[in-house]
């Protein structure tokens, strides 16, 4: 059900990015440093959750849902255009593919995540949502995104480096860096479906629990995952010197965590099914997504 849901929905997101692009990159070589990275492809997990929840909630799947899922696919994409940055993560290889930089420069690489980073404010921005529930989505993208969310979960990942931290720190890093926008991902399809104060607490504890299973998994694949099927080198986190859950856990200990948020994420769903309306089909399949 979700594979068809993927490839039904995914394709008009994909749409979404590409025009917006086309449209609005005036300069033609920012253009199509931005086109490159969107069309790297990926897994579009976070436009996937945004879609699969307004639907499951029987909410409309429309222009508008596309553009929000688009929106938080660029910010996406551009995240990890600077991740890759020599000055960051310096990697060059992402999707298969080398990274931007080591095709468009450096300094037409930051331009391009620039470029896709307020782009993605501007698509939002114009959606014909009511205006109330727009400006609830751009506050929100925003602080997922911004030194509340992601950025500043980049920046405790980039300073934890070289350090031993506690498994608490680690969690709060990730909570920021990789939980924020996929939490965002669950809220904003939930906004979408009109549904309740309780149901989009519910979202976003389902969001939380969501990314730190992304994390732990994404973790355990830099250690047992190989080039060919992640579509980047593995092996970063310890060549960085990084705090990883293997590293404080141990494998065993990790695959154990993982485990965890994955139940914890099921019971979420239950909790959700005295919502009238709720179809929870969709969501067992995105969690079995995050499994090893």
């Amino acid at each position: 059900m979700l594979q068809s849901f993927r490839a039904k929905e995914l394709p008009k997101v994909e749409e979404a990015m590409l025009t917006f692009i086309k449209e609005h990159a005036s300069d033609e070589q920012l253009g199509k440093s931005m086109m490159y990275s969107v069309k790297a492809g990926g897994k579009r997990i976070r436009p996937l959750i945004v879609l699969a929840t307004t639907v499951s909630f029987k909410g409309e799947v429309d222009k508008n849902a596309y553009q929000v899922a688009a929106a938080l696919e660029m910010i996406h994409t551009y995240s990890l255009i600077h991740d890759d940055l020599p000055a960051m993560d310096d990697d060059d290889l992402r999707r298969g593919k080398p990274t931007n930089h080591k095709v468009f420069g450096e300094a037409l690489a930051i331009l391009a995540g620039d470029g896709l980073l307020t782009g993605a404010f501007q698509l939002l921005s114009e959606t014909s949502l009511e205006a109330t529930k727009l400006i609830l989505l751009l506050q929100l993208l925003t602080k997922a995104s911004g030194t509340e969310g992601m950025v500043a979960g980049q920046a405790g990942d980039m300073a934890a480096e070289k350090q031993r931290i506690s498994l608490e720190e680690l969690m709060s890093i990730h909570q920021g860096k990789t939980g924020a926008l996929l939490t965002f991902a669950f809220i904003a399809g939930g906004i979408l479906a009109d549904q309740t104060d309780y149901v989009i607490e519910q979202l976003q504890k389902l969001g939380q629990h969501i990314g730190l299973a992304f994390q732990i998994r994404d973790d355990l694949l830099d250690v047992v995952g190989t080039t060919e099927m992640l579509g980047k080198n593995v092996g970063q986190d310890e060549k960085s010197e990084k705090s990883t859950y293997p590293s404080l856990l141990g494998l065993a200990g990790a695959k154990k965590a993982l485990k965890t948020e994955l139940d914890l994420a099921s019971k979420v769903v239950e909790n959700l099914r005295e919502v009238e309306g709720f179809e929870p089909s969709l969501f067992k399949e995105l969690i079995k997504l995050f499994a090893l």
